[in-house]
């Protein structure tokens, strides 16, 4: 077992005993001599991330060769991502870029992977084969079962494929609901390693953001089942939600404000057509407040993201309504939500899935959220085309709502013309002649 508190090892040790675990107890390097050269490793994502695992890696770097390390992206700048000697031998795979993927690109230790979230495992030729999965998990309960606390919604298909199964026990994990759990009996080594988790923290909106949010906030209906994700806009947009009545919960991602709704009494699911009652989520990442909430909430359901991010499945709650952001809209609806320029930021994820889903259910919305400007002020978001090289990640086939500070434009149902004009009334006032002119030059209206 790794460095810890000797009571916590000791209660670990009567847990495991409790559950049945007759696999080996081991060590951080133990787990470590596990990975071959040529492996698939799998870790589970973003705040229940094996820390001690990862931070380890770089030491497998003298003794493998081709070995792939599976994420949705890190947390941490870990030392295998930021070591140029890594490429060849330990390399990142993930299908979302976070900060430290962005910085990394050009040591060439890591890779990325586009594709709609619901269809990752499907699509992705790395996550069929899986050598090694390794999870950071809550000790077992008395039914033998390892918990995921934080969500399961990448994780739960490899476990199936799995050859090896490593478990970085961390007792501040807290258990949950859904599909999260881990049998003992398929575990082959564990080790302790109790860490705090890793906390985003919420951003007080700014003045701006604040006006985003409230214009998103007029489009959410009483009773509506909400996708919502993390940010200044979606955080100011949920402060808006207070006086809302019965609001269920079915997204991606669980974020510490759903918490604070939930807990307010304004999230109830009472009125939700698909699992109603239950905040249906893939993965939660927050504040420590968040994780409380969690913790033997029998409310929260997590579930994979085949099925949380299904557009089919999606489009079985009544009134649901799905709140994205963007990068950059152009004048006929395009939405990049990932990329500025050919430079990719972010990831595909599950944008153009709860589009769809929600275009597609009873009295649902699609809502792409964004300030009118960037880079202080001085470019406009809204653009006659997307920059030379940006991913389009929703369609314009697939757009309902686009709102800025300065309105909301519906361009589901209107054509080309009418949606230029929506649009660029919604642009900030500094950028409107341009772009008419520039409609013009294009004949776009």
């Amino acid at each position: 077992m790794s460095q810890t508190d000797d009571d916590t090892v000791r209660a670990v040790a009567q847990a495991l005993e409790t559950a049945g675990y007759q696999g080996a107890v081991g060590t951080l390097d133990d787990a470590l001599a596990l990975v071959k050269s040529g492996d698939h490793v799998f870790t589970s994502v973003n705040a229940q991330e094996p820390y001690a695992f990862l931070e380890a890696a770089d030491s497998l770097v003298p003794r493998v060769d081709d070995v792939t390390i599976y994420s949705t992206g890190f947390e941490y700048p870990y030392s295998f991502l930021t070591d140029d000697r890594a490429a060849g031998h330990v390399t990142a795979h993930a299908n979302f870029v976070d900060s430290t993927m962005r910085h990394n690109h050009a040591l060439h230790t890591s890779d990325y992977l586009p594709v709609n979230l619901h269809q990752w495992h499907d699509r992705d030729d790395f996550a069929q084969r899986v050598d090694v999965f390794v999870a950071a998990a809550a000790p077992p309960d008395r039914h033998g079962y390892f918990t995921l606390g934080l969500g399961g919604g990448l994780e739960r298909e490899s476990l199936y494929s799995a050859k090896k199964i490593i478990v970085e026990i961390n007792p501040n994990i807290p258990r949950a609901y859904g599909f999260v759990d881990i049998p003992v009996s398929d575990v082959d080594l564990v080790y302790v390693n109790e860490r705090p988790l890793y906390e985003r923290p919420q951003i007080e909106p700014d003045e701006v953001s604040m006006a985003v949010g409230r214009n998103v906030a007029s489009l959410v209906d009483d009773g509506a089942t909400i996708q919502i994700g993390v940010g200044k806009i979606t955080d100011a947009a949920a402060r808006y939600l207070k006086d809302r009545n019965d609001l269920g919960v079915h997204s991606e991602m669980l974020s510490t404000a759903v918490a604070q709704l939930a807990k307010s009494g304004v999230i109830t699911g009472k009125r939700k057509t698909l699992l109603p009652r239950k905040l249906v989520g893939g993965f939660a990442v927050g504040t420590q407040e968040l994780y409380d909430f969690i913790d033997g909430n029998p409310t929260v359901l997590f579930a994979p993201h085949s099925f949380v991010n299904d557009p089919v499945v999606i489009a079985r709650n009544y009134r649901m309504t799905s709140i994205n952001s963007a990068v950059q809209v152009d004048l006929t609806g395009q939405v990049c939500s990932e990329s500025i320029g050919p430079v990719q930021i972010s990831g595909t994820g599950g944008a153009a899935d709860f589009a769809i889903g929600a275009n597609h259910a009873v009295e649902g919305k699609s809502i792409i959220a964004l300030k009118s400007t960037a880079r202080k002020g001085t470019v406009s978001t809204i653009q006659p085309f997307l920059n030379p090289g940006a991913a389009v990640s929703i369609s314009r086939n697939d757009v309902d709502y686009v709102v800025t500070e300065y309105g909301i434009a519906r361009l589901r149902g209107r054509t080309v013309a009418e949606r230029v004009g929506a649009l660029i009334d919604i642009a900030h006032p500094d950028f409107r002649d341009e772009l008419r002119e520039a409609a013009r030059t294009y004949q776009l209206w």
